[in-house]
């Protein structure tokens, strides 16, 4: 893909962060239309009517993505008023609690799940068959974490949701390469801590700054027009990832202690 100039692009958690950025991309390259789903019913009707100022041929569907019901009923409706949906941003997510597992409340661990790991598939699901029946260059992101690559304390919950959003994400990837679903690219995007205001208070890790919105935003709408299967960013992801493969567990786990990995949430606050 050159651009997402004439495709229809659908974003989950599109009402501020990431989310929002992505759909100012759309915008800016000329989509035919920009769907924006979030949960946040005030804020995305405010990112909707800034976009919309901006040139931008806007939908908006108040959705919970955890919800089976919500999402099949609100895809119904963009088929219908859209049609088909060519680059979907599976970017809602969520972080609760900044304690130890056994602490946590079994609500928030569970919406943790069903938010970042359940709602991209329930989202995905309602889509793909449509993208690969279209004949046309297709994309599906996924945003996922740095933690799903490597186990960090005080967010258990997390880490696991970020793992399975992973492990669903490049095994779809492979699913449609098997099956010969050449069109459709799958771009999974594991960024460590984000300057969003959703981490506030993690502490740094060696050689890792926070990362600001926009060059994730560009690093991951390069990787999606060219439909490459992985961002990993910054390099210290990558080399941790390996370091934690090669390495005794002990060993290990007295290297990233080291670095500031183990101990980065110790101080977080969030939202």
């Amino acid at each position: 893909m050159q651009s997402v100039s004439g495709t229809n692009v659908l974003v989950t958690g599109a009402a501020m962060g990431l989310g929002k950025l992505f759909a100012a991309n759309a915008v800016k390259e000329g989509a035919a239309a920009v769907v924006l789903w979030d949960a946040n019913e005030t804020a995305l009707k405010k990112t909707a009517a800034e976009l919309e100022a901006a040139g931008g041929v806007i939908r908006v569907e108040t959705v919970d993505v955890t919800s089976q019901d919500e999402v099949a009923e609100a895809a119904a409706r963009v088929r219908a008023d859209v049609g088909t949906i060519h680059v979907l941003f599976n970017n809602a997510g969520i972080v609760r609690g900044n304690g130890y597992f056994w602490e946590s409340n079994p609500r928030d661990f569970l919406l943790t799940m069903e938010v970042n790991s359940i709602g991209p598939m329930l989202v995905a699901r309602e889509f793909l068959p449509a993208m690969i029946a279209s004949g046309m260059p297709c994309r599906v992101v996924n945003i996922a974490s740095s933690a799903g690559l490597n186990a960090i304390p005080r967010m258990a919950a997390y880490a696991a949701s970020k793992w399975a959003a992973i492990g669903f994400s490049d095994s779809l990837r492979l699913e449609l390469e098997q099956a010969g679903h050449h069109d459709v690219k799958v771009t999974t995007v594991c960024p460590t801590y984000i300057n969003t205001g959703m981490f506030e208070g993690a502490k740094g890790i060696l050689f890792t700054p926070m990362l600001e919105q926009e060059d994730v935003v560009d690093r991951t709408w390069t990787a999606m027009l060219e439909g490459r299967p992985f961002v990993v960013m910054p390099w210290t992801s990558k080399m941790n990832k390996v370091l934690s493969a090669v390495l005794p567990v002990r060993l290990r786990d007295a290297y990233l202690r080291r670095v500031g990995v183990y101990n980065s949430m110790d101080e977080f606050t969030g939202h």
